[in-house]
């Protein structure tokens, strides 16, 4: 095969390609990477180890590198638990409404238009409060603000029972995200769209 390439290649050409004359040099660090499990035809990024709760190496972008894993991990379950919020309140907005007549439209997506002024105000207030309250907290101890009526952390299954928080926030990120694709496709609200 080599006579074969080389053939092809001019004389003065050959020396620089030839690899029995090349010296070897002995590399004396190796570099070891580990397939990620959720791409294993990508390499996991180094700061991925597992170490985080529902860690599978998913980063394709190789954000982890630049950012603060804690601080990235905190806004995923925030903005995961305002998504299974999101997606409940997409269904159940349907049926239940508040009295008024500003408040009867059963589509989520024209709902944001009947909202008066003053509403708008009052959201965006009570987001910016409760962000400037949680914004040091969130820092500090990630998403853990604390709240667990029901004692459910206490019985030595929190691992376990965050990684079920963070599955299921994931999937509700996804799923608020296909409600909304779904209502302004079909114009219709989620619910009314199962009629045959």
């Amino acid at each position: 095969m080599n006579a074969f390439v080389s053939s092809f290649v001019p004389a003065g050409v050959r020396t620089a390609f030839a690899g029995a004359a090349a010296p070897r040099v002995q590399s004396r660090s190796t570099v070891t990477m580990v397939a990620s499990k959720a791409i294993p035809f990508l390499d996991a990024p180094p700061k991925l180890d597992g170490t985080l709760v529902g860690d599978v190496g998913f980063d394709p972008l190789y954000l982890s590198n630049y950012i603060n894993l804690d601080y990235a991990r905190a806004g995923e379950l925030k903005n995961g638990r305002i998504a299974m919020l999101a997606c409940l309140g997409m269904m159940v907005q349907e049926f239940v409404h508040l009295p008024g007549p500003m408040f009867q439209e059963p589509n989520p997506l024209r709902a944001i238009y009947t909202v008066p002024i003053a509403g708008w105000v009052q959201i965006l207030a009570f987001i910016t409060i409760v962000e400037l309250i949680t914004f040091k907290a969130t820092f500090e101890t990630g998403a853990d603000y604390g709240f667990d009526p029901l004692g459910m952390g206490k019985k030595g299954n929190l691992e376990e029972l965050q990684l079920k928080e963070l599955k299921n926030a994931r999937l509700a990120m996804i799923a608020s995200i296909g409600f909304i694709m779904q209502i302004i496709v079909t114009g219709k609200p989620i619910f009314a769209q199962l009629s045959f």
